[in-house]
């Protein structure tokens, strides 16, 4: 399950004064708190001022973002708000944007009741941020919970570590994979919170981690991916940082008070890689700048850190010229997670000239893109942006390198980041770990989308020997095209593998065809027959893949496939229907009720003859005045459990309990003399009858 802070016993109303607050009046809140002062955040040399800067074009607003200090990208309002220099207003306004002087503005009103209690490891006011410690002390627990599956490493020092060992944090990375399955794996790299003050980005680092080893035993994709890729997170790329930040703060750079001692100390980690960082542009080497690149480059530990550990994770697959390509074979993808602004971005960013891979960059970017809607963009803003993690990536190394810009705001309110961040971007990073193998390939070819296996395979399993139904949807569309059009092609072919992936040299492929009997078109149903004769029994991976006309591979979906043993067709360990009885899904659960008055009676439920494989009717008194609705349904492709779902007519006491029968786990639910009797809502029942 994703992880929920643990919750005092003054946070219920605390929860809901919270979701009654906008995101920035929470900010607003913590300023008032901490006694931080709005100004204080982005102290740069000369003057600056807050103004909103109207857009008629989004791009030349994405682009303002990146460059300029953007408080806020609300793009649909019109306008952005930017805390400006004269520089930037004039930058502004030379790319077309009409700039209004906003000198009264604040973020919000201040609530009246401010927050008097803080969920146990969060960030104050912000209850779905953990802190840099519960950061850590999370992925630690990862690692002991799933101990071949994660491994949590120390990789590095903080500024403030490396001058003292009792203070500042350990650079740390959390390992995903499955630690049994030997062989040289593509890798996914993430880094987070390399700016300090950008709330969402380690939290979704870590719930995508939480994801990954939640569903492993339940999801096809997952599993796969994990027993023949890795990711690695960098989930607190900045901890000292971090920390300034989690006081309410809008702290960027690192906590290095050799610079810059009275003002805002620190290097921006993001201008201090040692890739372009003496290209003019794009940073400053005014200590007491929010962009002050360093004293020189990589000279800061966190920075060196990261670098260092790239290095070791990608071979340099890149020519040492500006002007040379990867290689499309290359492996491997680095994500840098950013806030605000809903773009995502690929190399170059120092340069308006395009990367030698750029073809290939923006197809992968605007794939990336469809899943959370975000502007595919390639990463040069108003200025240039020297000595970045995005072209030292791809620059040094030649790795597939993309960097996001999550939602509006830097301290995201916990309702857009659970409701408008967090699950489209998890969608995004799934896509960008399924094609590590060969970025540069992968994709600019279909998609496998809503794939399923019939008659329950997926979930309570067929008989060995039984024939089982493929379908699919090939997809080759699935790109963001607001900012260009990316070309599509018509699929001409798929084809499913069993137990062994398509890479491997062994495997063997199947055709699946085209639902109407031909592919004609760039979205495509598609089925394919599965002969299980020859399959052991248990529980199997289909791997499943298309092809364009162009000649395209898609990246790989899976699905699972569970042989059963013979007996499982006998009534060997299954319910048996009788009057009081009632079987559902293929009789693996057995449900039963009793019935009991206010005056102590007694009695059992009889099982009316109205029933489907999924539901039936229990009646007390009369055959036909059935009182209990039942209903047990297969939720596997949803959050993998069996969900019973029941309702009743009747305010006698009764006990329902629903058996799986293979496991021999039990679900009772109750309703007591006297009271009417609730709707029953259990969409977790039974976890186990996703599995084999």
């Amino acid at each position: 399950m994703i992880w929920k802070p643990e919750l005092g016993s003054a946070l219920p109303p605390l929860a809901r004064q919270m979701r009654a607050w906008t995101g920035i009046g929470l900010l607003s809140a913590v300023f008032l708190v901490t006694g931080w002062a709005w100004g204080q955040a982005a102290a740069e040399p000369g003057d600056t001022r807050i103004v909103r800067a109207y857009l008629d074009d989004p791009r030349i607003a994405a682009r303002a973002v990146i460059s300029l200090e953007a408080l806020e990208s609300e793009y649909e309002k019109g306008y952005i708000v930017i805390r400006a220099t004269e520089e930037d207003i004039e930058a502004a306004r030379r790319a077309g944007m009409r700039i209004v002087e906003d000198d009264s503005y604040v973020p919000a009103v201040v609530p009246s009741e401010l927050p008097i209690a803080v969920p146990q490891g969060t960030i104050a006011g912000f209850p779905c941020y953990r802190t840099v410690e519960e950061t850590y002390a999370s992925a630690r627990a990862i690692a002991d919970q799933h101990p071949t599956l994660a491994t949590w490493t120390r990789i590095g020092r903080s500024w403030k570590k490396a001058q003292n060992a009792a203070e500042g944090y350990d650079l740390m990375v959390l390992r995903l994979t499955n630690g049994e399955t030997a062989s040289t794996k593509p890798v996914l790299l993430i880094t987070t919170a390399i700016h300090a003050r950008e709330y969402t980005t380690a939290e979704l680092g870590l719930r995508f981690a939480e994801h990954l080893v939640e569903s492993y035993e339940t999801d096809a994709d997952t599993r796969w991916l994990l027993d023949h890729q890795e990711v690695h997170l960098v989930l607190q790329a900045n901890p000292d940082g971090r920390k300034r930040a989690e006081e309410g703060v809008l702290w960027r750079k690192n906590h290095n008070t050799n610079h810059c001692p009275t003002g805002v100390p620190g290097v921006d980690l993001n201008r201090n890689f040692a890739f372009g960082w003496h290209h003019p542009g794009g940073s400053s080497d005014n200590d007491c700048s929010q962009v002050y690149r360093g004293p020189g480059p990589a000279s800061e530990p966190e920075t060196r850190t990261v670098a260092r550990y790239m290095r070791r994770l990608f071979p340099d697959r890149r020519g040492p010229a500006d002007t040379d390509r990867a290689s499309s074979s290359t492996s491997g993808v680095y994500l840098d997670i950013h806030s605000h602004g809903r773009l995502v971005l690929w190399p170059w960013g120092h340069t308006d000239q395009v990367a030698p891979n750029a073809s290939a960059l923006q197809t992968f970017g605007r794939k990336l893109a469809f899943f959370n809607g975000y502007l595919p963009i390639q990463g040069i803003g108003l200025y240039p942006a020297t000595g970045t993690t995005l072209d030292h990536s791809y620059g040094e190394l030649g790795v597939a390198s993309f960097l996001y810009e999550l939602g509006t705001t830097f301290f995201q309110d916990c309702d857009g980041f659970e409701n408008s961040i967090l699950d489209a971007n998890l969608e995004s990073l799934l896509y960008a770990f399924k094609v590590a193998r060969t970025p540069y390939l992968t994709p600019a070819g279909p998609d496998v989308r809503n794939l399923t296996l019939g008659g329950g395979a997926s979930a309570n399993g067929v008989a060995a020997g039984s024939t089982v139904t493929l379908s699919a949807t090939f997809d080759d569309t699935r790109y963001q095209n607001g900012n260009g059009r990316e070309p599509t092609q018509t699929i001409v072919e798929g084809e499913y593998f069993v137990d062994i992936p398509p890479w491997n040299t062994r495997a063997h492929g199947r055709p699946v065809s085209a639902a109407d009997g031909a592919f004609d078109s760039g979205s495509e149903q598609a089925t394919a027959t599965i002969e299980t004769s020859e399959l052991a029994t248990g529980r199997h991976t289909v791997f499943v893949r298309a092809r364009d006309k162009d000649g395209n591979w898609g990246a790989v979906s899976a699905v699972f496939l569970v042989v059963r043993d013979d007996d499982r067709d006998s009534s060997k360990n299954r319910c048996v229907a009788d009057q009081n009885t009632l079987c559902l899904q293929d009789s693996r659960y057995q449900v039963r009720a009793t019935w009991r008055t206010g005056d102590e009676r007694t009695g059992t439920a009889n099982v009316s003859e109205l029933a489907e494989d999924d539901s039936g009717l229990f009646w007390f008194f009369a055959p036909d005045n059935p009182e209990i609705l039942i209903k047990v349904l297969d939720g596997c492709a949803v959050n993998d459990h069996i969900w019973i779902y029941g309702a009743s007519t009747t305010d006698l006491g009764y006990v329902i309990r629903v058996t799986d029968t293979v496991t021999e786990a039990v679900r009772e639910y109750r309703n007591d003399p006297g009271v009417p009797a609730p709707a029953i809502t259990d969409a977790e029942a039974f976890p186990e009858g996703c599995r084999p």
